[in-house]
């Protein structure tokens, strides 16, 4: 048996399908749906429970000799949350409490890390899991900083020899600092959604892009760059770490290629057989001060430890994502 956390999320609910599409029957989603279309997300998949949250700790109780591996996606995902105790809760507490279960009871966890734990990307973009490394460090927004509060818990644990490590550590454990994902699924986002998704209705009713101006001298606008990684790259780097327990770390999942999100928008265009058209705006004053303006992910870590499978191109990627997914009128996986 296998338990998503945020299953019926965006990168959740792709894992889920990604594990159905491997032979897995057994999977449990846990999560809240609320009164929105977020449901739909796993509507087509076989499912062998849904727990709620809050009774996630009393099933795993009554499963643990069932039980093979947790992935832990679901958070507060939303870069402008400013309930932080609504983020430490659900993103930092659930967290320690599950790899404190986990280790209790001998079982893989797997969680989602976030490439907003590099904050401006002063310190470069090195997944090392050192916690010398990990403390320079300084995201700019709170959720950045929840994922990264485990992060260096988890590396103090690993790599400190003193009593400080008596709390136990699973049999195997990876940390997954995903990078600017796109794909299907991610609907429900709503504001939190990928450029691509948000841009793909203004083109095809014949409007303009509309990207951010640039307020850094050394990037003009539309040049902000960023490291676009298909949700169905990532889905294939969990899918790997299940399917090779011995492999434990913190890990960046990104392309190690960053592009613009011009390139992004003229991608877009093409995957919908049109003439770019982009028109650049002025961004909002509550983000100038906290906006990245270049992540690129280095995937030499994950690649030392045997992941060989290649990440999707952004013009490939864009094109799947449209052509299977958000031109039908069943846009879900």
């Amino acid at each position: 048996m296998i338990i998503v956390t945020g299953g019926a999320g965006f990168i959740g609910s792709n894992l889920v399908a990604g594990l159905e599409e491997n032979g897995h029957r057994d999977i449990v989603v846990c999560d809240r749906f609320g009164t929105d279309d977020k449901w739909r997300n796993i509507s087509k998949r076989e499912l062998r429970d849904i727990v709620a949250p809050e009774k996630l700790f009393e099933y795993l109780d009554d499963h643990v000799e069932e039980l093979d591996a947790i992935f832990h996606m679901g958070a507060i995902s939303a870069t402008t949350e400013r309930d932080v105790d609504l983020i430490v809760e659900n993103n930092v507490l659930l967290t320690r409490q599950l790899w404190k279960w986990c280790a209790k009871h001998n079982k893989r966890l797997i969680y989602a890390s976030s490439a907003a734990t590099y904050g401006d990307g002063s310190h470069g973009f090195d997944d090392d899991d050192q916690p010398e490394a990990l403390a320079k460090l300084h995201p700019l927004n709170a959720y950045g900083w929840s994922k990264h509060v485990i992060d260096r818990r988890v590396s103090r644990l690993i790599h400190d020899n003193s009593a400080v490590t008596e709390e136990l550590i699973p049999p195997q454990w990876a940390g997954l600092k995903f990078f600017n994902v796109y794909g299907p699924n991610e609907y429900h986002k709503e504001d939190q959604m990928s450029v691509c998704c948000k841009l793909y209705p203004q083109v095809i009713a014949g409007a303009a892009a509309r990207l951010f101006k640039s307020h850094h001298p050394d990037y003009g606008d539309g040049g902000q760059l960023r490291d676009f990684v298909y949700v169905k790259d990532c889905v294939s780097v969990m899918l790997w770490l299940y399917e090779n327990p011995e492999v434990s770390g913190l890990f960046n999942v990104g392309t190690g290629k960053a592009r613009s999100f011009a390139d992004l928008a003229k991608a877009v265009f093409t995957a919908a057989e049109l003439e770019p058209k982009i028109n650049y705006m002025d961004m909002p004053e509550a983000l100038q001060g906290k906006y990245q303006y270049f992540t690129e992910a280095k995937v030499d870590k994950l690649r030392a430890h045997g992941y060989e499978q290649p990440f999707t191109e952004l013009e490939d990627g864009i094109k799947d994502y449209i052509e299977y997914y958000m031109s039908k009128e069943d846009q879900y996986r």
